[in-house]
């Protein structure tokens, strides 16, 4: 059992007590877009790498989706980057902000972060591909960009047995003077298991996304997921 807690950078000053007396396995500090130090209107502003070097647990940082951000970041001595603005199913970040970033441009700005931060320090920040995240082939190409993991919301609000019973809303939907977030429909497309590791019962990309990563490792002829990080990319003015 694994226990991890997620927190917004405006809360993790009041709260950083708890967490740690909680003894997680894992936290995770998130918003719409974190710098490394978070400037508030009240008080001082938050340097994170001040907390993230207080809990001896890996810590996941994000989101964010330039090159300089994610080198901030990653120098707050954190395990792992959320990458991506306002690209969530969910998520009104660009109609309420004006912020967002196209997620293969955020992932490659982050990888090529991560390369000049490995060159500088020997250490390897993993790169979270979160928000438009859909299909199996959107997983593998985000891999292909540089992410090791992707952050899957929608198309696992869209299982039968899924708690949202049909329905999938965003973190900062319930922020009490700013949402930007809103409630969007799930419809549902199989069970969990079968969303995950199938099998499909449509060619819609929506079911089996283990399978769909794995045949595309195989048709591209990566074995692992650290080799298909070296798959050369094409941009296509529209992708099917």
């Amino acid at each position: 059992m694994t226990s991890c807690a997620a927190i917004t950078p405006q809360r993790l000053p009041a709260f950083a007590d708890t967490l740690l007396a909680a003894e997680l396995d894992l936290l995770v500090v998130q918003g719409s877009v974190v710098s490394a130090e978070h400037v508030t209107k009240d008080g001082d502003p938050l340097n994170l790498k001040t907390f993230v070097r207080r809990f001896d647990i890996p810590v996941i940082v994000g989101g964010c989706g330039s090159y300089k951000a994610a080198s901030h970041l990653m120098r707050t001595g954190a395990a792992g980057i959320l990458v991506g603005v306002g690209s969530g199913a969910t998520s009104t970040s660009r109609r309420v902000l004006g912020l967002g970033t196209a997620q293969a441009t955020a992932i490659a700005d982050a990888r090529a972060a991560r390369m000049r931060h490995l060159d500088e320090t020997g250490v390897y920040v993993h790169l979270i591909a979160d928000g438009g995240i859909s299909t199996g082939g959107d997983i593998a190409k985000a891999i292909a960009c540089g992410a090791d993991a992707v952050m899957v919301g929608a198309p696992l609000a869209a299982a039968s047995d899924a708690p949202g019973k049909g329905r999938h809303w965003g973190l900062n939907g319930g922020h009490r003077e700013l949402p930007r977030a809103e409630v969007v429909d799930a419809r549902p497309v199989g069970t969990l298991a079968e969303i995950l590791t199938g099998p499909a019962h449509s060619a819609d990309g929506r079911t089996n996304l283990a399978g769909a990563l794995r045949r595309s490792m195989a048709s591209c002829g990566y074995p692992t997921l650290k080799e298909l990080q070296k798959a050369e990319l094409t941009i296509t003015p529209v992708c099917s």
